[in-house]
């Protein structure tokens, strides 16, 4: 299995799974400490109606995705700052046309109909280094949003109301969090699809949380799961090529990883606590 290393497509594919992983802790975190996981799903299934606009209009579609995932996170974000009530329903309804767009799109587009499962459920083993070079400038624009806002992020997303008290710029926080989970998002498609980019965004946040005390540990630890989620995944995935007749994409895979991770850390937790008392959950 080691001497996939050697390949360069592998190493390639390496390189876009750790760049992901760094903003899928990174904001995966804020996710999860906010409690907008179904925000966030809503986000991943819309930016399916931009990969379908770009396959009609000849773009790439991953600039398609993300421009509909932005899109829908301004409707959805202000849609909760204006109106509150009735939020689930409209997260369905994004979710649900934006999907219905993708599928529309690619009908309409003349030729060969192109291979949607990459996008569903990714298709890690053959991403081109221009999408890595994508990865890469997101994942810098996250972390200098992070770098300059993570104050205000983490007041909103702890403690709304006093953030706004406190004289933090509340609604263009929030929307600001949700433009970089749609972005967030936008690396992951590639990786594990728009169908289950929720589950890579959330699990190892998850994981970590309770073995941290404070956000930025939070990010990195879960950053780490990520990786590690991702890496595994792709050597499994390779390994079951390879020894046999079995081909599995390395999305789902990476989401059972991601998966055991989390169930061990659960158990680890709760066997830790019943010895020294629990750790507290992080709060900056």
């Amino acid at each position: 299995m080691l001497d996939a290393l050697a390949l360069p497509f592998f190493q390639r594919v390496l390189i876009a799974a750790v760049l992901a992983s760094i903003a899928c802790g990174v904001i995966g975190s804020y996710v999860v400490a906010k409690r907008m996981a179904s925000i966030s799903g809503g986000l991943s299934h819309a930016a399916f109606g931009g990969v379908g606009l770009g396959y009609l209009a000849g773009f790439p579609p991953i600039l398609g995705a993300a421009g509909f995932g932005l899109l829908a996170a301004m409707i959805v974000g202000l849609a909760q700052r204006r109106f509150g009530s009735g939020l689930d329903t409209l997260i369905s309804m994004v979710w649900s046309i934006g999907m219905a767009l993708g599928i529309l799109f690619v009908a309409l587009t003349p030729g060969y109909a192109p291979d949607l499962m990459s996008y569903l459920f990714g298709s890690l083993l053959f991403v081109p280094w221009e999408y890595v070079g994508l990865v890469a400038a997101l994942d810098v624009a996250i972390l200098v949003s992070v770098l300059l806002f993570h104050r205000r992020f983490e007041a909103v997303c702890f403690d709304e109301e006093y953030a706004e008290v406190a004289g933090v710029p509340a609604e263009a926080t929030f929307l600001a969090l949700l433009a970089l989970t749609a972005l967030a998002i936008v690396t992951l498609i590639r990786v594990v699809g728009v169908i289950l980019a929720i589950a890579l965004l959330t699990i190892p946040p998850a994981a970590a949380r309770p073995w941290v005390r404070t956000l930025p540990r939070m990010m990195a630890l879960a950053v780490a799961i990520c990786a590690a989620s991702n890496v595994g995944g792709l050597f499994v995935s390779y390994a079951l090529g390879e020894t046999s007749d079995i081909s599995v994409p390395p999305g789902p895979m990476t989401i059972l990883m991601a998966a055991a991770i989390y169930l061990l850390s659960v158990v680890l937790r709760a066997w830790v606590d019943r010895r020294r008392g629990p750790v507290a959950p992080p709060s900056g």
